[in-house]
């Protein structure tokens, strides 16, 4: 499976939009780069499916514009007026060539989900590689109203508790990929998290 970040030269903030390219071409989140529909028709002519793991701004500013390039179905788990199929934790989806199971991770989003393969974990924001905050490990803010470090914390755990050995390669809402131990990526950004301490402390 090939897997492209198609917002990875925006200009202005966005989250980043993976496309996965295999049988079932895949975009997961699409981002808020204005032309993102451009840059995804020149590696493919035709999405599948949109998968989002949440709903905040920066992962679907774009989405409307993509859905009527491509028409493609929309999997998510909170409502939305385009949404094709509602996604639950433990629902299968298939993405490019590999079989993800959706993993509730609530925290940063009340939305949130994780998406989690044999080989490849989409952590949309519950976890990241690097982020400015913190390098090798590191999880999405829980400082704004409705968010929750306690619950950012218990969705960690639960994605470790379900995330087979094999897993070698992290796609993050933000930052960097990593290609590795994902597991000891995802413990350290764990670890960090239970310090209950403010994640960016000079803001």
């Amino acid at each position: 499976m090939e897997v492209y970040n198609v917002t990875d030269d925006a200009e202005t903030f966005t989250s980043n939009a993976f496309l996965a390219v295999g049988d079932r071409t895949v975009l997961v989140d699409v981002g808020s780069m204005p032309g993102v529909v451009d840059v995804v028709r020149e590696r493919v002519d035709d999405v599948d499916a949109v998968v989002l793991t949440h709903q905040h701004g920066d992962h679907v500013g774009e989405l409307d514009a993509v859905l009527d390039a491509f028409e493609p179905e929309l999997l998510c788990y909170d409502d939305h007026p385009r949404r094709t199929r509602e996604l639950h934790d433990g629902d299968i989806v298939e993405i490019g060539d590999e079989t993800f199971e959706a993993v509730y991770s609530p925290g940063h989003a009340d939305d949130h989900l994780a998406f989690v393969s044999e080989r490849t974990i989409f952590t949309g924001d519950v976890v990241t590689y690097s982020d400015g905050a913190f390098d090798d490990g590191s999880f999405g803010r829980t400082d704004a109203t409705g968010q929750s470090r306690e619950r950012e914390i218990k969705s960690i755990r639960e994605i470790l508790t379900r995330l087979p050995a094999s897993v070698e390669r992290m796609y993050a809402g933000h930052g960097e990929s990593f290609h590795g131990d994902v597991t000891a990526v995802i413990e350290r950004a764990l670890e960090r998290a239970e310090r209950r301490e403010p994640k960016y402390p000079d803001e």
